[in-house]
């Protein structure tokens, strides 16, 4: 298998069990390289479980994990946790307040919390570009603490690229965004996502008013286990949602977005 063939994550019948408890149970799942996906689902369905395991921080109870060609428990998962970008309300709250933006996006590239010493101007270089390529040149020499949340996400971005990550995970990164905020993000990842360069992106949420066009397939979870997984216009269908979220719900499409509503035609809101 050529590396453009090798897939970016494969699991195959993933099972993680804890205190007796199965939060995830037989998950296959396939990103290929070009592909960008969205895993959707309820609180409770095992999004936050699957991202740990991805990031080496569950150990499979049964399955296999393969991540940019290795395999855990063959491969040094802490070194390859390097190339893995996360951009989570979690790391958000980590940063130093006073550290400008430009330094917290060369932090990635280190993998730390509040830059030691000053930047290289190499290093300056690399993210003022990255800067550049989310649209927050303007932000470099401001300070954490007085970036809006929606500011503090699209840097967060800058950071994982920093590190020129193979795989790029969104941990429901609208999470606390004001709608505007929250339109204004999803754009720039939209932007992102569409870049030649880009690395594969996985979207994290339970809100399908975030799957921009961009996103090409998606899993959906419920209780721990896959409802569908695969081209989004095949996964996307009313009857779907209505498994995935346990509810009676419509879903509706209008210039490439998508919401769901109640049976009766209130706005369903994912929460």
């Amino acid at each position: 298998m050529s590396k453009s063939d090798t897939p970016v994550i494969e699991l195959s019948n993933l099972t993680i069990r804890r205190d007796g408890t199965t939060i995830l149970r037989g998950v296959n799942w396939r990103v290929n390289r070009g592909e960008h996906w969205v895993v959707l689902g309820g609180n409770g369905s095992g999004k936050t479980t699957l991202l740990s395991a991805l990031s080496g921080y569950f150990m499979p109870s049964n399955g296999e994990i393969d991540l940019l060609g290795k395999r855990f428990g063959h491969a040094h998962w802490p070194t390859l946790r390097q190339r893995i970008g996360i951009v989570s309300s979690s790391v958000r709250q980590m940063m130093a307040r006073e550290e400008p933006a430009l330094s917290t996006v060369v932090t990635g590239k280190y993998g730390m919390i509040d830059l030691w010493g000053h930047p290289t101007p190499a290093d300056r270089a690399e993210a003022g570009k990255l800067l550049q390529r989310i649209g927050c040149a303007h932000l470099a020499a401001r300070p954490w603490a007085v970036l809006s949340q929606g500011e503090q996400q699209r840097i967060l971005i800058g950071r994982a690229l920093m590190a020129r990550p193979g795989v790029l995970l969104l941990d429901e990164p609208c999470a606390g965004l004001d709608p505007a905020a929250r339109e204004a993000f999803l754009q720039s990842v939209d932007k992102l996502a569409r870049r030649r360069a880009s690395p594969a992106m996985v979207l994290v949420t339970h809100h399908v008013e975030e799957i921009t066009p961009v996103f090409s397939h998606v899993l959906l979870l419920r209780d721990g286990g896959v409802v569908a997984g695969g081209a989004k216009l095949n996964v996307m269908k009313t009857e779907l949602m209505a498994e995935t979220f346990g509810q009676k719900v419509s879903l509706k499409k209008n210039r490439g977005r998508y919401r769901l509503e109640m049976q009766g035609g209130d706005c369903w809101t994912g929460r």
